[in-house]
C-alpha cells in the first residue's frame, strides 16, 4: 500500500481532570490531524450532567475557558504547520485539561480520490470517533 492508497491520521482525546492527583477524568473533546493532507479538526463537548455526577463542585466556567485554546484559530505561533500545531496542543500537561496519548489510524483507499473526498473521509472518521468516544 503506497501513500496514495491510504490516508494516515492521528487523534487524541481531550480530558477534564479537575483533581490531577486522583487521575480521574471525563472526555470532553477530540482532536484529529492528518499531516499528509494538512488537515486538522477539534471538537469539544462538555457534558455538565456527567461531570457533575463524577466530581463535586466542578468549575464548568473555568473548564470552558481552558478548552477555548483548542478551538481558537489565533494560536500563539500562527506559522506552525498542522502537525506542529497538533503536537503543541497535544503535548502532555499536568493541568485540568489533559490529552490522551496520540493514536494513529489509516483509512485505506481503493483508488485515487479528490481532495474534497479525502476531507469528507477524514470528517466521517472524526465524527464516528467523536460519537463513540466523547458523546
Amino acid at each position: 500500500m503506497t501513500m496514495e492508497e491510504k490516508i494516515i491520521y492521528e487523534y487524541c482525546l481531550l480530558r477534564y481532570v479537575p483533581d490531577v492527583e486522583r487521575e480521574e477524568f471525563v472526555n470532553v473533546g477530540l482532536m484529529m490531524m492528518s499531516k499528509q493532507y494538512r488537515w486538522m479538526r477539534c471538537e469539544l463537548y462538555i457534558n455538565e450532567q456527567r461531570i457533575s455526577a463524577m466530581f463535586r463542585n466542578p468549575d464548568i466556567d473555568r473548564l470552558r475557558i481552558q478548552l477555548s485554546v483548542f478551538s481558537r484559530n489565533d494560536v500563539p505561533f500562527p506559522d506552525l504547520t498542522v502537525e506542529e500545531r497538533y503536537r503543541w496542543l497535544a503535548a502532555v500537561k499536568s493541568a485540568i485539561i489533559q490529552t490522551s496519548p496520540s493514536h494513529p489510524g489509516i483509512i485505506p483507499l481503493s483508488s485515487p480520490i479528490s481532495r474534497k473526498e479525502i476531507t469528507d473521509l477524514l470528517d466521517e472518521k472524526f465524527n464516528n470517533l467523536f460519537q463513540r468516544l466523547i458523546q
